[in-house]
């Protein structure tokens, strides 16, 4: 329990995400699709957290992987209580299931929610809340009004304006189903009221289940206040039943982020072809180029440029980085280094300041120093490369000998040739140079030259007389006889 503000009473909140979510026709629990980087259920528990220090999670279909999910969430101070709805039989059920799992009826207010309304933020519950509490009211409905109201629980006022009743679509009449106010589900009670109210409530619906709503009822027959608090913002009313409600939320919350960011000082060239994540930190004067797609807790660091067509997740970049068509996970990229294009960082990747790992790059569980450079057409995994040092064009690690890795250390100042091979575990000492071909099976000593490639040899006539009547053959030999006409 938590006070919401100085004069107002304890919250408790419970989370509806029992469903099954047959629409979605997924192997996966409903609530853990995920927009934004994160879960559904994920979205609602942050919501809540803003504003209560107790949460009823009520979980039931696929239930040991929504446990599971909401086990890994960092709710900081947040207590989460599960409450198990093994047969759903409605809202008001849950509601029930929770109370039981609460044990004491709690103090103060309940606010009920659900686990896929993702674009419900802390601010509006917290002013549902401060709305419940300053009118006195037993019951506060979180209404919104619709140009469509289809498929909504409608909210019934009387001639006076107050609220009198929650009708179901299904159960409404036409004059009802005229009504624009509709309900969101989400609903702030008076504590001690909700729990007798839900033990006298009754199926009598077309649904044959107990509604939640139905304590507004309830309520005006005790002679209670009812209100709604109406939110102008109705995205944050709807809710996930299908896949293409799904993506539709997710790109109004991807356009709410790119906008939050771009008023934060970062420049979005086309906020319609750039994805960012809930959990992202970018700085002021980042800038941001079209088909870039910044995940989980990616953190930019002022003045680099990302894109276009990178994809980052859980990549730390620094100051005045450039990453151009890149894709990185669980990497560092040093402040001031460059990155691409068609490079491939992979984990455990840390690129220092001013480094360079370039074009058809690839790096895993690879250290750069300050201003070393891989910058072409190159493998690179379980090494460490000093700082300042050079890898040649066409450079594989070696890093895997079928059965461990073995790491590679090249030095500071380092400059190794093209088409090298590192057969590791290997090192090549500070400021050592290896030759073009070589491959390295031995350590190289700091300061030395190492080559492993024989000298030269030309087998003169080889094509003419091994591979007579070709294009190369015929090539050669009017060559030669050009040369014997100008030695003439």
């Amino acid at each position: 329990m938590t006070e919401t503000g100085p004069n107002q009473p304890a919250v408790t909140a419970i989370v509806l995400a029992a469903g099954a979510g047959t629409r979605m026709k997924s192997s996966r629990a409903k609530v853990l699709h995920e927009i934004a980087g994160q879960p559904l259920i994920a979205h609602a528990l942050f919501a809540v957290r803003g504003v209560a220090a107790t949460t009823v999670t009520v979980v039931g279909h696929e239930r040991e992987q929504v446990s599971a999910a909401i086990s890994s969430l960092d709710l900081g101070d947040l207590g989460v209580v599960e409450a198990v709805q093994e047969e759903q039989r409605g809202t008001g059920h849950a509601v029930q299931i929770a109370l039981d799992a609460l044990g004491d009826v709690p103090e103060g207010t309940v606010l009920v929610t659900y686990g896929d309304v993702p674009l419900l933020t802390s601010e509006t519950l917290a002013e549902l809340l401060e709305d419940h509490s300053s009118s006195g009211q037993s019951v506060t409905i979180l209404s919104a009004e619709l140009d469509d109201p289809k498929g909504y629980g409608r909210v019934v006022r009387d001639a006076d304006g107050f609220v009198v009743a929650i009708r179901e679509d299904k159960d409404a009449d036409d004059v009802e189903r005229a009504i624009c106010e509709v309900n969101s589900g989400v609903v702030a009670v008076d504590a001690k009221f909700l729990r007798d109210a839900v033990g006298r409530l009754a199926p009598s619906n077309a649904q044959g289940e107990l509604y939640l709503t139905d304590i507004v009822s309830l309520a005006v027959e005790d002679g209670l206040p009812v209100g709604a608090h109406v939110l102008e913002d109705v995205w944050q009313t709807e809710g996930v039943n299908d896949r293409a409600q799904l993506a539709r939320l997710g790109r109004e919350l991807n356009r709410r982020l790119t906008t939050h960011w771009m008023s934060e000082g970062v420049t979005i060239v086309d906020p319609d072809t750039t994805w960012i994540d809930s959990a992202v930190v970018l700085a002021p004067d980042v800038t941001i180029f079209p088909g870039t797609q910044l995940l989980g807790a990616t953190v930019v660091a002022s003045g680099a440029t990302i894109g276009p067509d990178c994809t980052l997740r859980n990549v730390e970049v620094g100051a005045d980085a450039t990453i151009v068509r890149t894709h990185a996970s669980d990497a560092v990229v040093g402040a001031g280094a460059t990155v691409g294009p068609f490079a491939y960082l992979r984990p455990g990747t840390e690129i220092g300041a001013d480094g360079k790992v370039g074009t058809f790059v690839e790096t895993k569980n690879a250290q750069l120093g300050a201003g070393a450079k891989v910058p072409h057409l190159s493998y690179v995994g379980d090494a460490e490369i000093g700082e300042g040092a050079n890898i040649g064009a066409g450079t594989i690690v070696a890093n895997y000998d079928g059965v461990q890795k073995h790491r590679t250390t090249v030095g500071k100042h380092a400059r190794t040739g093209s088409n090298n091979v590192f057969v590791a575990p290997v090192t090549i000492g500070d400021g050592a140079y290896t030759g073009g071909g070589t491959v390295v099976r031995k350590d190289v000593p700091s300061g030395a030259l190492a080559t492993s490639a024989g000298s030269q040899r030309n087998m003169e006539g080889w094509v003419p007389a091994n591979r007579a009547g070709t294009s190369a053959a015929s090539a050669a030999e009017a060559a030669n006889e050009e040369e014997d006409d100008a030695g003439e």
